[in-house]
């Protein structure tokens, strides 16, 4: 930093209902703490809690272990953890943002993906859209009823959420019979026609897209999915880590909040896994940047299917944090870093301004 400045950055999130501050406390204090052995600091702060001049916000004292409210100058980076889609559109949170674009204050990550966007905007790319299932909105039975037959069985998801929340796999029988699997629900339907009189209403409200079952390759009996890691260094995108994520109560998502373990990569290393993650690395992560403004960090969701073809399920502007405790420690090692280096080539950044 200039003048000898020390670098501040500035952790956005949003109040839960009971105006308590929502987000990732644990992952808060640990940035906190390597900030501040890289001679920066970091407070977090709520969209509505932003003045003319100054900000105010919390910031984590290790040495009491407690966080203590205080007023801050603008920061020199902002890091987008606003935990929910709608909070996130809300007039507070993009006054917010466009305080920051008149400030040239850098900030990631800028936004929640939607599914279908996300597919549109990988399938432009000449190596993505290999690794993509053919996917398409749901609008109408005139066009969903012919996708379901062409492979037998899809997958419906919800555009707008995360944690595998609302995804559901249809298959049509030999008699034509449909048989709907979530993660807590199982129906049958006696023709597709009676199952759209039924999901109409929730397939249309929540906009939902549909997309190719893909018959994954499985380990010990069940369903694998890899989840990759990316943080930006320096003008590229490079893997932080790979955690495996396995179906157990059931096999329609991975997601550990729905019911899936966490397994290490090594028991899956292999130079072709390794060549594909790297592969498509930077290229999703320039593609997102290039959209929708600059991406420090993202997780791939991606999987193996049982012809040993890779494929790109999703991608997540927000991640979770990794059971994997190496995992874990590289992804705060490299946001701290990544933070100070963005702010040093802010005057000349890699990537388009947001």
């Amino acid at each position: 930093m200039k003048n000898n400045v020390i670098p501040l950055i500035g952790i956005v999130t949003s109040s839960k209902t009971d105006g308590s501050i929502a987000g990732n406390g644990p992952l808060f204090i640990e940035i906190q703490k390597r900030l501040i052995s890289l001679n920066g600091i970091s407070f977090v702060f709520l969209p509505e809690e932003v003045k003319e001049d100054y900000i105010n916000g919390y910031i984590f004292s290790p040495e009491e272990n407690r966080w203590k409210k205080g007023c801050f100058p603008f920061p020199h980076l902002v890091y987008n953890r606003i935990p929910f889609r709608k909070a996130e559109k809300d007039e507070k949170s993009q006054k917010l943002f466009s305080k920051l674009k008149e400030k040239k204050i850098p900030f990631f990550n800028p936004c929640f993906i939607d599914k279908y966007d996300l597919y549109q905007l990988l399938k432009n790319d000449s190596i993505l859209q290999h690794y993509l299932p053919e996917t398409i909105p749901v609008a109408e039975p005139e066009n969903l009823l012919p996708f379901l037959k062409k492979f037998g069985g899809i997958y419906l998801k919800p555009t707008q959420s995360s944690k595998g929340k609302g995804i559901v796999r249809i298959r049509i029988t030999d008699s034509s019979e449909i048989q709907l699997e979530g993660i807590k629900i199982h129906e049958n339907f006696h023709s597709f026609d009676h199952f759209w009189k039924e999901w109409k209403e929730e397939l249309l409200k929540k906009s939902y897209l549909a997309q190719e079952e893909i018959r994954p390759a499985k380990y010990n009996g069940s369903r694998f999915d890899f989840r990759i890691l990316a943080h930006a260094n320096r003008g590229e995108y490079t893997l932080t880590g790979v955690g495996i994520r396995l179906s157990e109560d059931q096999d329609v998502t991975t997601h550990i909040p729905a019911g899936g373990k966490f397994l290490p990569y090594q028991l899956f290393q292999s130079n072709e896994h390794d060549e594909f993650f790297q592969k498509i690395i930077s290229n999703v992560g320039n593609a997102l940047s290039s959209r929708f403004g600059f991406f420090g960090e993202f997780t791939i969701d991606a999987g193996l299917s049982e012809t040993g073809r890779y494929y790109i399920y999703e991608v997540n502007s927000k991640p979770m944090s990794f059971d994997e405790v190496d995992i874990e420690g590289k992804k705060i090692e490299n946001l701290c870093l990544l933070f100070l280096q963005h702010i040093e080539m802010n005057e000349n950044p890699p990537f388009p301004a947001n």
